[in-house]
């Protein structure tokens, strides 16, 4: 379901994610590297994401309802850990 992971950050959105929304596919990257030296690059690593996910829940809601579930999944670490975070979130039928 998911490629492999690159830290306990990348583990802790996938925990939280597969436990709010039971994706049928999910893939977490971890962008971090990317921004080496930009504003919000975290020296600790694990602070932008890409999150491309596919669940049941999705099925009829709109594109801002599907990241707002996955923004309120992933509070906490937005909140204190993760500076950036890409989602791209589709319905079963649109996979």
């Amino acid at each position: 379901m998911s490629e492999p992971l690159t830290g306990p950050v990348a583990a802790e959105i996938t925990r939280r994610l597969t436990q709010a929304l039971d994706p049928t596919h999910l893939i977490v990257r971890d962008d971090s590297e990317k921004h080496r030296g930009h504003g919000g690059h975290d020296p600790r690593g694990e602070s932008h994401f890409t999150v491309e996910i596919v669940s049941p829940a999705f099925e009829g809601e709109s594109r801002v309802a599907r990241q707002r579930a996955v923004n309120r999944a992933l509070a906490p670490l937005l909140e204190d850990r993760v500076h950036a975070l890409a989602i791209k979130a589709m319905a079963p039928s649109e996979f």
